[in-house]
């Protein structure tokens, strides 16, 4: 049993989570064993996401007044929140896999953006490319224009010195005549 003291330092711990997060998952874990548990914060850790069991009532408490309060909907039975500090695209992937791998784990909801999200939009959530993807993409739509306009450019060059070229042929020829 932990003491009030510790409760009050847990509820604190986690509101101050809470506020650098970009989004929290909260996660059933009836029915996990140790080994699984470990080996799914492993898997959060390598992403800068916390994973933590937490009593319903002290997950109440830290999130009231906070911009992930609307996760108290999906707090029931025994309960571990996901706090995803940087790619909550990239944990709910893992999320969502481990769901699929272990059938006692189940996603139930979360807190994206201050908004909450069903179990279902954390799955279609997952199926979103990593950041790192999405930033190569828009890199690569931005570096279209100015390649085209390069291409155009040198094309018009091109074009204009096979121009001289074939008037210079033709003085000699001219010339030659």
């Amino acid at each position: 049993m932990l003491k009030r003291a510790e409760k009050e330092k847990l509820v604190a711990d986690l509101r101050e989570r809470f506020g650098t997060a970009q989004a929290v998952f909260v996660t059933g874990i009836e029915g996990l064993t140790v080994a699984q548990m470990s080996e799914l914060r492993k898997k959060l850790r390598e992403e800068n996401t916390h994973y933590q069991v937490v009593k319903n009532t002290l997950l109440r408490l830290a999130s009231k007044e906070t911009p992930v309060e609307p996760l108290t909907n999906y707090i029931e039975g025994a309960t571990a929140v996901a706090i995803a500090y940087e790619d909550p695209v990239a944990v709910a992937k893992i999320l969502t896999e481990f769901a699929k791998e272990n059938k006692k784990f189940a996603v139930r909801g979360g807190v994206l953006s201050g908004k909450g999200i069903s179990a279902e939009e954390v799955a279609s959530l997952a199926t979103l490319p990593t950041k790192e993807v999405l930033l190569a993409q828009m890199l690569s739509v931005l570096q279209g224009p100015p390649a085209k306009f390069v291409r155009l450019m040198s094309g018009i060059l091109q074009k204009f010195l096979f121009a001289l070229e074939a008037i210079k042929e033709k003085k000699a020829q001219a010339e030659a005549a």
